[in-house]
């Protein structure tokens, strides 16, 4: 009898994930998924989930604030997709979980977190095809095309934001830049109000503004980008990463009429978030950008450690441009 292929590690992403050569994948970083509830005894918000499509696999955790009659009451839409490099974390996690319900109290929106697929088992572009569905999923309801209930007798799609940290932000980025882009938009002809980007996930092959030149190639964010896009066009300098990059759609395309951008004084994507800003100022786009900096913070502090002073003025900051 043969003897057993001894397990061996293939593809590694330190410190974040592993790849055998059975083809199990080890996910080394990320919190447990949670079940939704009925009533968060914290925030007193209410959770669900639902699926958006069976094949490919899409799935999002609807939240719904307490709201202060019985009647129908419409509130901003948020939909938000969560970070994780594109490899970690889910919708389902329970630090999104938390945050999202103290979002959701805050900002008395509806919330729709959506899950899509994760690399390597689903390599890049699914996570944004997959975000896309789901975006036209919900704005199907503004006709009526669709029955959640949540949606429908409490979403208002006059008042429709997107929003993400990290791998998330990059998300919402791409999908307002395609909404301004294509002529049919989002079903229903639901207009972005504005998006939320929250320590954005973007990088190139050069540095920007104070990032090192020393250890550049083997940068955190170039060596996520190569493990969960290995065979993306032009590298690390394909549009979807580098909006900056050669043959890039203009930022002027945006398909919003605000953008909140927040970066963090202490985390390797600071300077990419303010580049991005600069940039977006700079491309003649007809919208309002902001940018806050949290000063002396690390990389996604609000969702980490949420009831801090200054997550806690993040996420009221956040919940002041959710109108």
């Amino acid at each position: 009898m043969a003897s057993a292929t001894p397990k061996e590690i293939v593809r590694e992403l330190p410190p974040l994930i592993r790849v055998y050569n059975d083809g199990t994948v080890e996910r080394l970083l990320g919190s447990p998924q949670v079940p939704p509830s009925l009533q968060d005894p914290q925030t007193l918000v209410s959770s669900k989930d639902i699926v958006i499509s069976e094949n490919p696999s899409i799935s999002a955790r609807l939240y719904l604030p307490k709201l202060n009659s019985h009647t129908a009451q419409k509130i901003p839409i948020l939909v938000y997709f969560h970070g994780g490099a594109f490899c970690l974390e889910s919708a389902f996690s329970f630090l999104h979980h938390r945050y999202i319900n103290m979002v959701a109290s805050e900002a008395k929106v509806v919330v729709v977190s959506v899950e899509y697929r994760l690399a390597p088992e689903n390599p890049l572009p699914a996570a944004y095809e997959d975000s896309w569905e789901a975006l036209k999923w919900v704005t199907s309801h503004s006709n009526n095309t669709n029955v959640e209930p949540w949606l429908i007798n409490h979403g208002d799609f006059s008042r429709f934001y997107i929003g993400g940290d990290t791998a998330g932000a990059n998300i919402v980025h791409n999908a307002v830049l395609r909404v301004g882009i294509e002529s049919g938009g989002l079903l229903g002809g639901v207009k972005i109000a504005g998006v939320v980007l929250a320590f954005p996930l973007f990088w190139s092959s050069e540095p920007v503004l104070s990032e090192p030149v020393e250890g550049f190639e083997e940068s955190s964010a170039m060596q996520v980008w190569r493990f969960v896009y290995p065979d993306a066009p032009h590298g690390i300098d394909n549009p979807l990463i580098n909006p900056l990059a050669c043959g890039a759609p203009s930022l002027a395309s945006l398909g919003c009429s605000k953008m909140l951008i927040f970066v963090a004084g202490k985390d390797d994507l600071r300077d990419r978030g303010v580049w991005y800003c600069d940039a977006v100022m700079e491309s003649g786009w007809e919208g309002d950008v902001e940018l806050v900096e949290a000063e002396g913070e690390e990389h996604c502090f609000q969702i980490y450690h949420p009831q801090t002073h200054n997550s806690k003025t993040f996420i009221t900051r956040m919940a002041s441009f959710l109108v």
